[in-house]
């Protein structure tokens, strides 16, 4: 014989299914307020006022970055306009994850025949490269690329 459904069994099934509904949306939340800073520039209002001219410098240079990722070893191989080795006087780089800055590295470049290489150990999935270099004549180059590692 089938049990009778009451007005406090409808209740606590909805209390029940709406506490898991709660309970999920702050361990969520809590995750992602915990795990990413959001914070790109420290002070977007002073960074918006050179923009514009930084970007337009940055374009003439016409510089294309390549990035490779294998065996344990970052290459990047940055060409000008013409398709040649760019000239850069400064490269600094940043490789994180895209959620969260935990697994952020800095790593340490060499350069050889054109192509700057660094011994790097990442871990397969979405990887996201921060790229600052100054060209020789005191120009700044600014990138974020995407990178993907296999596994």
């Amino acid at each position: 014989m089938a049990k009778e459904i009451t007005g406090k069994k409808v209740l606590a099934i909805a209390v029940a299914a709406f506490g898991v509904i709660i309970a999920v949306n702050v361990v969520m939340a809590w995750k992602a307020v915990a795990t990413f800073p959001g914070l790109e520039v420290s002070n977007s209002y002073v960074a918006s006022q050179s923009f514009d001219k930084e970007r337009a410098a940055q374009e003439e240079l016409g510089w294309t970055v390549e990035p490779t990722y294998e065996n344990g070893t970052l290459s990047l191989v940055i060409r000008d306009r013409a398709g040649l080795p760019a000239r850069v006087s400064e490269l600094k780089a940043l490789v994180g994850r895209t959620t969260h800055v935990r697994a952020d590295i800095a790593p340490e470049f060499s350069y050889a025949g054109g192509i700057f290489i660094a011994p790097l150990a990442l871990e397969p999935g979405a990887w996201l490269l921060h790229l600052d270099a100054v060209a020789s004549d005191g120009t700044p180059f600014r990138q974020r690329i995407d990178l993907f590692v296999r596994g």
